[in-house]
């Protein structure tokens, strides 16, 4: 067993972090690339598969991407005819994104390669220390979404005084 006070451990941590997710990538690159999608593809896709349909702009936002960027990715998946966009009956200015018939086959190819990845990375790791890193990881998360919160609000208040700093007397 490792003894935490020998090292500086929050770096060590963190730079494990980083380079496991570099590493993860750099696998995921080349295990997908017999298929021709990038990671920002994978994404795309598999979200769709399991909430086809959605509006542009909303899956922008769950994925963190930015518009004009997703919008670029869905061009080069539509080309491909991976996806298809339609209008959405409500709001012909919206358009909703959904998976062909060929990106649906696609899916299955790249679970497989996905689930071929995981095996590899997880090698020698038990099903109880898998499931326990997966819960490990997923406290990791909340963590750290919980500190950009704190941080939104943060900034939100600062900005607020600001706000109140810049006062010009009008009413």
């Amino acid at each position: 067993m490792r003894k935490i006070k020998d090292e500086n451990w929050d770096q060590r941590l963190g730079f494990l972090m980083h380079d496991v997710s570099r590493l993860r990538r750099k696998v995921f690159d080349e295990f997908m690339k017999p298929l021709g999608v990038t990671r920002s593809q994978w994404w795309i896709l598999a979200h769709l598969s399991r909430h086809d349909g959605m509006i542009q702009s909303d899956l922008a936002t769950v994925l963190d991407i930015g518009k004009a960027a997703l919008g670029g990715l869905i061009e080069r998946l539509e080309s491909a005819e991976m996806v298809e966009r339609r209008p959405d009956a409500v709001d012909r200015r919206a358009k909703r994104v959904y998976l062909s018939p060929k990106g649906t086959r696609l899916i299955s190819e790249m679970r497989a390669k996905s689930n071929e990845m995981s095996e590899r990375m997880l090698s020698g790791l038990s099903v109880k220390d898998r499931l326990a890193l997966a819960d490990m990881l997923t406290q990791v998360k909340h963590n750290l979404l919980s500190a950009a919160k704190e941080q939104e609000l943060d900034t939100e208040e600062t900005d607020e005084v600001v706000d109140d700093t810049h006062d010009t007397g009008r009413i």
